[in-house]
């Protein structure tokens, strides 16, 4: 009789070894940032400012001393932050910077340290990035020591200082993951000194940025309805346009198609205006490391307001490729009267404008914000790309930073998009330089740029064009 449970006992196990085993991993992200920890031998670490994530934090150190008279480490002014988020597309980052740091009553003094990484895991990729090791000001022993990377500086008797930098490390095997650390500063005590016993270490500095991704969320695409009996003519879609990372399933389903509202946007002189009604926040992202897309780079901006805050149309033009797509999830793009074309991702609806080959002008509602596709288990956002004409011989990699236009356009202005900042296919974040996207053939001069150039005044015009003040014979500058 009481066998039973004990035969019971093997098959449970088995079961949740199973169930275990079939559950599908799940995305991590971490973010550590740790200003100045010291360890030592029998003693718990002594730690002057230590965050995680997630959620995204960031602190401010006004001064810090160990012991109390500082005689160990006395630190002027620090900060840290640090964000993670685990996703289909998995990032994290983290970040410290210390002021005016003494060690050993100012045996070794430093002016500054910076340290920061960021990572990104997803489904196409796993990049990320280390600062370049940043520690100024060193003076070792009354020595002045130039920073080098991995470089280790004898303490007379006593120790060694040591300069890392660490490099990124990536898995692109599914499930892929990327890990990053970094510790500036790191003294090591080979006897007793100034406090601290044999054994003893000093960091400064310290960063630590991981991620992993989580498998592809699976969606159900619209069901396919059966051929008509007439046939479609197929739309119209410049052969030309960028073609974004992703499979894609042309068309939007009838129920997410909601009543534009109206509403009334402001225009730039040039016939622009900002992609979403309403308050919205946005940062400079472009060219940060994204594992979802070949090459690892963000190729747009996120822009961030409600759910369902109505999306504009930029500017006069064309919807094409209006459908799903794996990564930008309901998506659309529009290309102006000149060439440009715009992309819009991860939308929840569209409104009744959104077809493909739709005339429509700016300030029309094309849809509203979301977050599908890889952007499920992000805040609601916009993902937004501009891809100027000139550059859309270069394909999907032909885009430049939108930062500077979405400022503009929200103040109604205009900013040239031969002026953006391109990342060029063979010079992505990776190779640590931006390529400049080509120049315009032609130049505009606005009133107030003429109103204070004379063209009798040598230089004037050269003054006006390239926007700096050529120099008299007389070593001053022409006025």
């Amino acid at each position: 009789m009481r066998r039973a449970p004990l035969l019971a006992v093997p098959l449970l196990v088995a079961l949740v070894v199973s169930i275990a085993a079939a559950a599908p991993p799940q995305p991590e992200a971490l973010a550590t940032a740790v200003i100045s920890r010291i360890t030592q031998p029998g003693l718990p670490d002594e730690v002057s400012l230590s965050l995680s994530a997630p959620p995204p934090a960031a602190q401010v150190l006004p001064g810090y001393a160990y012991p109390e008279d500082g005689s160990i480490v006395r630190i002027g002014s620090a900060d840290a932050k640090v964000a993670a988020q685990p996703s289909v597309s998995s990032t994290a980052l983290a970040s410290v910077g210390a002021l005016v740091v003494s060690l050993f009553d100012g045996e070794i003094t430093i002016e500054s340290v910076d340290v920061h990484a960021s990572v990104a895991a997803g489904s196409a990729n796993a990049s990320g990035t280390v600062s370049p090791l940043s520690v100024g000001g060193l003076t070792v022993l009354g020595q002045l020591v130039s920073p080098t990377a991995n470089v280790v500086v004898p303490l007379a008797d006593w120790g060694s200082l040591e300069l890392l930098a660490s490099s990124v490390e990536t898995v692109q095997e599914p499930p892929r993951s990327v890990t990053a650390a970094a510790t500036a500063v790191r003294v090591k005590l080979i006897a007793d000194h100034g406090g601290l016993v044999a054994g003893s270490v000093i960091e400064l500095g310290t960063v630590t940025a991981a991620a992993t991704a989580a498998p592809p969320v699976s969606v159900q695409p619209p069901a396919a309805k059966p051929p008509a009996a007439t046939p479609t003519p197929r739309p119209v879609i410049p052969p030309d346009a960028p073609r974004e990372p992703g499979k894609s399933i042309p068309g939007a389903p009838p129920e997410l198609v909601r009543p534009a509202p109206s509403v009334t946007a402001q225009l730039s002189t040039g016939g622009y205006v900002f992609p979403v009604y309403g308050p919205a926040s946005f940062g400079d992202t472009f060219g940060a490391p994204r594992a979802d897309v070949p090459g690892g780079w963000h190729h747009g901006e996120d822009i961030f307001s409600p759910l369902g805050t109505p999306l504009l149309a930029v500017a006069n033009g064309t919807v094409f490729s209006v459908g799903w797509n794996d990564i930008g999830g309901w998506r659309l793009w529009l290309r102006d009267l000149a060439g440009n074309e715009f992309y819009y991702a991860h939308l929840s609806a569209y409104s009744p404008l959104a077809v493909n080959g739709r005339q429509v002008r700016a300030g029309d509602v094309l849809g509203f914000m979301g977050k599908t596709g890889d952007a499920e288990f992000t805040p609601v956002h916009l993902h937004f790309e501009i891809h100027p004409v000139s550059l859309l011989a270069r394909g999907y990699d032909g885009a430049v930073a939108p930062y500077p236009f979405l400022n503009a356009w929200r103040r109604a202005q205009d900013v040239s998009f031969d002026a953006g900042r391109a990342y060029l296919p063979l010079d992505g974040p990776a190779a640590a330089r931006a390529g400049v996207a080509p120049p315009a053939g032609v130049v505009l001069l606005e009133t107030d740029d003429i109103s204070s150039t004379s063209g009798l005044t040598p230089g004037g015009l050269e003054t006006t064009l390239s926007g700096r003040a050529p120099k008299s014979p007389a070593g001053g500058q022409d006025r």
